[in-house]
């Protein structure tokens, strides 16, 4: 399915995550056997600089990107970010089947206009044509996106601070979905033609994306991550936020925070995620998730894996959306296995050196 790819010549673009907490890049090629993991970085970000998945400070941000380009090959200069949450807009709309692309693009401009809750002079517009209306053949189903424009635009900024040129800036949540594919093998092997959910549990966003033998059909952000976890850290044992981050990183807490924090925030989490996966499934009409893949910093917090699998029901694994790749000579392939979950929006941005983009 992907050999076609591999003979392309393409100009690679670094996918760079810019989270709450630190800002995440992925750099990968391509060889005759597939992808080939060349750079896999993370550096901290600055308390407050980014809040809610909004970039406060993009200076800042910019500081913390130009440590990563010092640390990747010169040669590659393009980078993909991405934009999430509430100001962030998709929908499926249905368009006549005969447009152009120039056609439908002025078609959807009126459209949007009825369909977005923010004036349009203050919104970005993109869209994707997808399949033919199984419904109605005249029709064809078209992906609308909207983010407001000054969230991109503090991406773009953010990037030629930290000295790449912006190609792209995505949805994270179909970002996160993009190494679909690639995570495939860690799951039973009737799950290609299984309805999968990928679940990125990030400090403070939480990212639902469904793919249905192979498609992806449903996508959904929610407010709710692992910064939770810390702030329970902070006002149990009166550490600062700092200090409650690398104590429950580095399993620094006393004996009894199994019961005190761990499990209070083990009971928010299953029912945050149950939760979407009834909204999903009451919007889809389908019956079940088959499996579950989950990432993100807060997928590393202790028994998560086999807490979903359990009071779930349903068999959950964690994404390494790098199994199976060939690595760069420099890459800490051990390290690699324990860290490679948080950087499944990354990849899924690394991986647009693959993929068309408008421009």
């Amino acid at each position: 399915m992907l050999s076609s790819l591999w003979k392309k010549k393409v100009s690679l673009i670094v996918g760079i995550d810019i989270g709450s907490h630190s800002v995440k890049a992925v750099l990968l090629s391509q060889g005759n056997d597939g992808y080939i993991l060349e750079a896999l970085l993370e550096e901290n970000m600055p308390r407050g600089a980014v809040i809610d998945r909004e970039i406060q400070d993009i200076e800042a941000v910019g500081n913390v990107i130009s440590k990563i380009r010092k640390k990747i090959t010169s040669s590659v200069t393009h980078a993909a970010a991405a934009v999430s949450g509430q100001t962030v807009i998709t929908k499926i709309i249905y368009m006549d089947v005969t447009l152009t692309e120039q056609e439908l693009a002025s078609q959807i401009e009126i459209e949007a206009d009825s369909l977005i809750p923010y004036p349009l002079d203050e919104v970005s517009l993109d869209f994707e044509s997808l399949e033919v209306n199984e419904s109605d053949p005249s029709k064809i189903n078209v992906l609308l996106s909207a983010a407001r424009t000054e969230s991109i635009e503090a991406r773009v900024s953010a990037l030629e601070t930290g000295g790449f040129q912006a190609k792209v800036i995505d949805v994270e949540s179909y970002a996160v979905n993009r190494p679909y594919e690639l995570v495939l093998s860690q799951l039973p092997e009737d799950a290609a033609d299984k309805v999968v959910a990928m679940v990125d549990i990030g400090s403070v966003m939480t990212l639902f994306s469904v793919t249905d033998s192979g498609e992806h059909i449903y996508s959904r952000d929610q407010i709710f991550g692992g910064e939770q976890y810390t702030r329970s850290i902070v006002s149990y044992y009166n550490k600062t936020f700092e200090e409650a981050e690398l104590a429950k990183i580095g399993n620094d807490l006393p004996p009894n925070y199994t019961f005190e924090v761990l499990a209070p925030f083990h009971t928010v989490l299953v029912q945050q995620i149950r939760r979407a996966i009834q909204m999903f499934l009451t919007s889809s009409g389908k019956e079940k998730v088959d499996y579950l893949v989950i990432s993100g910093g807060t997928s590393l917090v202790e028994g998560v894996e086999s807490l979903l699998s359990e009071e779930l029901g349903i068999y959950t694994v964690k994404a390494n959306p790098f199994e199976g790749m060939q690595k760069s000579a420099h890459i800490d392939v051990e390290k690699l296995e324990e860290i490679a979950p948080k950087f499944m929006v990354a990849t899924g941005l690394a991986l647009r050196s693959f993929s068309s983009w408008h421009i």
